[in-house]
């Protein structure tokens, strides 16, 4: 009875663990690795100026959108003191993504008040010789702290959207080459007027280019057409983060809530321009801190790396205990197969559908995780050891040998589970990625000890013939030998007798 119970124990727990590994296989699901394992871009941003929390955690979102928007597989957007930490693994073009998602996105209507010259080089023919040059200065001077004080402004002009500005404009999206400049008045409105966007091709256009289209919002609507209104064929200047996007002539005086925004556009840069329009622009300006970017190449090498040295590690180990354990060591080693088919599952259906990426220092969690599960085999082998040296049979010893090391097992993985815990609350990075997948494995090795080693080995101890034990990595003097205790006559001395 006792024996259908156990078998059935470790049918169901091998069962569950494979048939969840074949079914994440046949749904084709597989661990989403990180950064480091498959490459792509890494970014931190700090705001320009101290934020609040609920401006950071806006930030956040919207970035969060944005990098939705472009399609990355599982980026990693977080948060680590004030600055912003962006992951993007697999990502094809790091440097256009990252000014894609960094970009601040200040959407204004200004009106154009007149256009500045550019500026031009002045030539050669210019520039006097060190001959031709005539010193003008006084043969003496007097350098009073008088002379030297100056007067601070008591309102010092600063460029803000309500104040006019010299903007430039740009030949392309990404150009340095400056094709115009205008000076622009206050903003009459923003782009939180805007309640929709898309990119389309600009009609009636010879070299392919593309425009963004928007509608405005109930609100937006009837300032747009004040705006119209006032500044009738004149120019008013789109502006997009203090670059003059284009600067068209306001032609009609009632646009039915709808506009125009061309320039110097591909469909690439329409569609970005579209996309961060959609989603808003942020409420700071970030600065970029460290840019980070890993070749596919390395990741791959990486990924190559942590395999290699996870896989040789195993086989090691289960050579060592199938060396030393003998039978036993067949239970560590359909111990580790079992356990390690319920991660992969458990792995790859949270990178399914919580976006849990393995990383390379999940990697190490988890290399780290066999020497724990392996522990727990040893302490259990160990105790079964003792209690047959002290006499008891096999039979005993596993089941008390199991008791008594289960609470050792028990304690060394909570203690394990608990650093892991901590380590996973309070770090950030890469090292919550090893505390998670260390915590996962650990839980794992409890679940696997209780459910298949106790039964198994149970199974075999009381399956297996005295003359077997052996195969156990115990000597059969060890465990058939009969404890003497307590047996025995106690017969009075003749010594004694005789005296009496």
């Amino acid at each position: 009875m006792r024996k259908g119970r156990w078998i059935r124990s470790v049918l169901i727990s091998t069962v569950v663990a494979l048939a969840a590994f074949a079914v994440v296989i046949s749904l084709h699901y597989a661990p989403v690795l990180g950064l480091d394992l498959q490459g792509g871009a890494s970014v931190v941003y700090k705001p320009a100026h101290k934020v609040s929390t609920a401006t950071l955690n806006e930030t956040i979102s919207i970035i969060q959108n944005r990098v939705n928007a472009l399609g990355v597989g599982q980026p990693s957007i977080g948060q680590q003191g004030s600055d912003i930490v962006v992951d993007l693994p697999g990502v094809k073009d790091p440097k256009t993504a990252l000014s894609y998602i960094g970009q601040t996105a200040i959407l204004q209507f200004r009106p154009v008040l007149c256009q500045a010259p550019l500026y031009t080089k002045p030539p050669a023919s210019l520039h006097l010789k060190k001959s031709q040059l005539t010193p003008t200065c006084p043969t003496s001077t007097t350098n009073t702290a008088s002379t030297l004080q100056y007067v601070p402004s008591t309102n010092p002009l600063k460029a803000t959207s309500a104040s006019t500005a010299l903007l430039p404009e740009y030949k392309g999206n990404n150009s340095k080459t400056v094709i115009g400049r205008y000076v622009v008045g206050p903003t009459l409105l923003t782009g939180n007027a805007i309640k929709s966007v898309y990119a389309a091709p600009v009609t009636q256009s010879a070299s392919n280019q593309w425009a963004i289209n928007f509608t405005l919002t109930a609100k937006g609507a009837p300032v747009f057409n004040q705006i119209a209104k006032t500044y009738y064929h004149q120019l008013l200047a789109v502006v997009l983060d203090g670059t003059v996007q284009s600067a068209p002539q306001i032609n009609a005086t009632n646009f039915n809530g709808q506009g125009q925004i061309t320039g110097n556009y591909t469909q690439a840069s329409a569609t970005d321009l579209a996309t961060i329009l959609h989603y808003g622009a942020l409420p700071v300006q970030l600065v970029q801190q460290t840019v980070q970017t890993i070749s596919p190449t390395l990741g791959a090498a990486s990924l190559r790396a942590g395999l290699i040295a996870g896989i040789a590690g195993l086989i090691v180990v289960m050579i060592y205990t199938i060396l030393y354990y003998r039978l036993l060591g067949l239970v560590v080693v359909g111990g580790l197969v079992t356990t390690f088919a319920a991660l992969w599952a458990i792995i790859a259906y949270l990178g399914h559908s919580a976006q849990l990426t393995l990383n390379l220092s999940g990697v190490t969690g988890i290399i780290v995780s066999i020497g724990v599960i392996v522990d727990s085999y040893i302490v259990f082998f160990e105790r079964l050891k003792d209690e047959a040296r002290n006499g008891r049979s096999l039979r005993a010893s596993v089941d008390t040998g199991f008791t008594k090391a289960f609470r050792t097992i028990i304690a060394a993985d909570l203690v394990s589970f608990i650093g892991a815990a901590l380590l996973y609350y309070f770090s950030i990075g890469d090292v919550r990625g090893f505390a998670f997948f260390l915590g996962l494995s650990t839980i794992l090795d409890v679940a696997s000890a209780w459910f298949f080693t106790r039964p198994l080995v149970l199974w075999i101890g009381n399956s297996l013939s005295p003359r077997h034990y052996r195969w156990l990595g115990v000597p059969v003097v060890q465990v058939t030998q009969k404890s003497t205790v307590g047996s025995g006559v106690i017969k009075p001395s003749r010594v004694a007798a005789k005296g009496v």
